[in-house]
């Protein structure tokens, strides 16, 4: 068997200040524990040497010393605590798999009541009063807010995409407006002062932001009103299809008996048939709603085949173009305005039922909100909810591998705790551009300097 790896830690002056006033003790007896500590593929212990002391002070009789960052009474030091955190909250593992993995690389038989309480100790040792004037410091002006529904409970997350930034969360029992209202008055009174805030279509949001922060833009999500209009296109695509296909179908009569090779080469020679064309275009539905720049040459080739087909498509493909051009980048927002109207008045527009109803999600209040990331900074202009949303995939994800959380103190443990390490790389990033930026400013040394 291997010889275990042993290090040694010592507490043991003669003197030791009180751990409550700082008077100082006069030392009585040496004492030693030993706990476990992490090697790879080895068992190793740290030994550490601490000392009773009496006391000078009326606090108490006596006191002990405690050279290490983990408790007292702990059977494992502060490597294996960081260990277990790095493997739940870095690289996404549940408990039994924490204790798996620690079992093979360390030789650490460690029980599941030791993984929650590592939660438990870091979240103790967590000082959130940096990380929220770093949050004030960085934070763009751009806010991004959603919530996330897990199982009984609704998570709301607000971020700033333009510093890559969480700004705060809040685990909620109800998802209504009189929650979101305590969330967001939060985040005010901690300094977040936003000028634009991003939203999907929810009617949550409209209200209570007014309130909240009456001077900040409201900007709707463009991808989910996008995914609203393309739906309703993809829909108008299928009715089409299908009502082709009962044209082809209506009267046609199948013949007994496999038909001859005379009849089978007559039939091709005719081309497809209507229910055969109707099922290439709901093969290839998709092109209708795809960007032209997108598009390589095998799928133009099958989007001309299908106006070929269905000329009406076409029409709804001229749409889709036209709804993407709403929401340019670059443009003025006069530009879109100008497009907007142009847009309401064509009459083939008018005539599908459902780019009807996709007009309709356009209406004046609504597309007010829908462009106001024009009036922000250029490098600013945030048209979507997608960075908070990733954030939200990720927690997701995170729930189903922990069996959906059943309760609600370790949600709120796991989150804070993700969040903090998001933070912290966000920091440490901060004081090395930092450090960077210093030295480039720092004047060469001088001749003198230099030859010393």
């Amino acid at each position: 068997m291997t010889k275990p790896l042993v290090r040694v830690c010592r507490a043991t002056a003669r003197t030791h200040p009180c751990p409550s006033c700082g008077t100082r003790g006069r030392r009585t007896r040496l004492l030693h524990r030993r706990i476990r500590s992490l090697a790879y593929r080895q068992v190793a212990f740290l030994d550490v040497h601490y000392a009773e002391y009496r006391s000078r002070c009326s606090c108490s009789s006596s006191f002990r010393s405690w050279p290490v960052d983990v408790p007292p009474k702990a059977d494992y030091d502060d490597r294996v605590r960081q260990a277990v955190l790095d493997r739940i909250l870095d690289d996404g593992l549940n408990v039994e798999r924490t204790r798996a993995a620690l079992q093979r690389d360390f030789l650490l038989d460690l029980s599941s009541g030791f993984i929650y309480d590592c939660l438990r100790w870091q979240i103790a040792q967590l000082d959130l009063a940096p990380y929220h004037q770093l949050v004030r410091d960085k934070f763009s002006g751009t806010l991004c807010v959603d919530e996330l529904h897990l199982g009984r409970f609704t998570l709301l997350l607000a971020t700033d995409p333009i510093a890559d930034l969480p700004v705060g969360f809040a685990l909620v029992s109800k998802n209504d407006q009189d929650h979101l209202r305590r969330f967001l008055t939060n985040l005010k009174n901690r300094g977040v002062l936003p000028k634009v805030v991003v939203s999907d279509g929810s009617n949550l949001y409209p209200t209570v932001l007014a309130e909240v922060w009456p001077t900040a833009r409201h900007q709707l999500c463009i991808f989910h009103v996008l995914k609203d209009v393309n739906d309703l296109i993809v829909a108008g695509v299928r009715r089409l299809a299908r009502g082709l296909q009962r044209r082809g179908n209506a009267g046609r009569k199948r013949k007994r008996g496999r038909p001859s090779k005379k009849q089978q080469a007559a039939r091709a020679a005719a081309g497809p048939t209507l229910a055969e064309k109707a099922g290439f275009i709901l093969a290839n539905r998709f092109l209708i709603v795809k960007k032209a720049s997108d598009l390589d040459e095998p799928q133009k080739e099958t989007l001309d085949t299908l106006f070929a087909y269905l000329p009406t498509l076409y029409t709804l493909w001229t749409f889709a173009g036209a709804a993407r051009d709403l929401f340019e980048k670059e443009a003025r927002v006069q530009t879109l305005w100008q497009r907007r109207a142009l847009l309401l008045r064509t009459a083939a527009y008018q005539e599908v039922p459902e780019l009807e109803k996709a007009m309709k999600l356009l209406e004046g209040k609504q597309f007010k909100k829908m462009v106001a990331f024009v009036y922000s900074p250029v490098g600013q202009k945030v048209r979507t909810n997608n960075h908070v949303e990733r954030a939200n995939r990720w927690l997701r994800f995170w729930e189903k591998l922990r069996y959906k959380w059943r309760r609600r103190r370790w949600v709120v443990r796991f989150v804070l705790l993700a969040l903090e390490r998001w933070w912290r790389q966000a920091a440490e990033a901060a004081a090395q551009e930092e450090r960077t930026t210093t030295a480039e400013q720092k004047p060469p040394p001088s001749p003198c300097e230099a030859a010393a």
